[in-house]
């Protein structure tokens, strides 16, 4: 497999965990937080590094796993 389509394969896993993880989290973290508090630039700014931060973890664990189970070989 090429290289380049290996990194777009690694560019949309990122973004569909992160949209995910945003679905799926975004009414408990506003919650959590309050509604004043959330209007706030610097708690979305915290929250969005999480969000990244899991995005790319989750991201290196599959390619990994995919890479062990001989799909990609890179």
């Amino acid at each position: 497999m090429e290289k380049t389509s290996i990194v777009l394969i690694a560019i949309a896993l990122f973004i569909s965990i992160t949209g995910l993880y945003w679905l799926l989290t975004r009414g408990y973290a506003e919650k959590a937080n309050g509604k004043k508090m959330w209007l706030q630039w610097g708690t979305r700014t915290y929250y969005w590094q999480g969000v990244l931060y899991f995005s790319g973890a989750m991201t290196v664990i599959i390619m990994s796993l995919l890479k062990w189970f001989n799909v990609f070989s890179f």
